[in-house]
């Protein structure tokens, strides 16, 4: 039993370090766009360029495809994958970041605090629960689609962000995406007693945990980001 518990933290450790790992690529990739003429390319006369949006649905298209193929490719290609998605996703969170820090620079300290103390709350229930919260999936599927579907058709209708609307959209993104927390927590520990000893899976399953964990973690702190920056 102890042998068990040891190995399953040794796991866990590996998801977390994967996990911050990308989150502190992510910041990086942000500072260096802002601080680079990389900024000017996202931007042309107040609206998004092609690249953005390259960049924006192509990182979507690499995380679906990287999750679908996590336990057919080598641990260090799943983090190569990894590591550029974060890199990407932060280039793309770049126009938000510069909102925020010109309406009130704290905003994205304090955001970052509340979506760091919620994921732990949150991953430490899912880890700890004997509930099962494998019914879950299904409706949290269907909201982060939702939220996806809305964050597409914002892009063409800004209004729908807007107002009351956009705070609640805010909230249930965060409210989504805190349970996703627990919902994942307990999947993974769940999938690493079934895998046994083979560490090959157990790595893979690591990445794989890990970018889980890390969009559920960004995605928190983009909504609170947003609701902090709302009129």
């Amino acid at each position: 039993m102890k042998t068990q518990n040891n190995g399953i933290q040794l796991y866990f450790k590996r998801v977390f370090a994967l996990m911050f790992g990308a989150v502190a690529l992510t910041a990086i990739s942000a500072f260096i766009t802002r601080a680079t003429p990389l900024w000017t390319m996202l931007i042309r006369d107040t609206s998004f360029s092609a690249l953005y949006y390259i960049l924006a649905f192509g990182g979507v298209g690499l995380s679906l495809w990287a999750q679908a193929r996590a336990f057919n490719m080598r641990p260090t290609t799943a983090g190569l994958m990894l590591a550029i998605y974060s890199i990407t996703l932060g280039i793309v969170m770049t126009p938000l970041l510069l909102v925020a820090a010109t309406n009130n620079p704290f905003t994205i300290l304090a955001a970052f605090i509340i979506a760091a103390l919620m994921f732990a709350c949150m991953a430490l229930f899912g880890y700890k629960t004997i509930k099962d919260l494998s019914f879950l999936g299904v409706f949290l599927t269907i909201g982060m689609i939702g939220l996806v579907l809305v964050g597409l058709a914002s892009f063409i209708w800004p209004v729908i962000m807007g107002g009351t609307s956009g705070t609640i959209i805010c909230l249930i993104g965060v409210l989504v995406f805190a349970l996703f927390t627990a919902y994942d927590m307990q999947t993974l520990k769940n999938v690493y007693n079934q895998i046994g000893g083979d560490e090959k899976q157990r790595n893979q399953l690591a990445v794989l945990g890990a970018l889980h964990l890390y969009i559920s973690f960004i995605a928190m702190f983009e909504y609170i980001l947003s609701l902090l920056n709302r009129d």
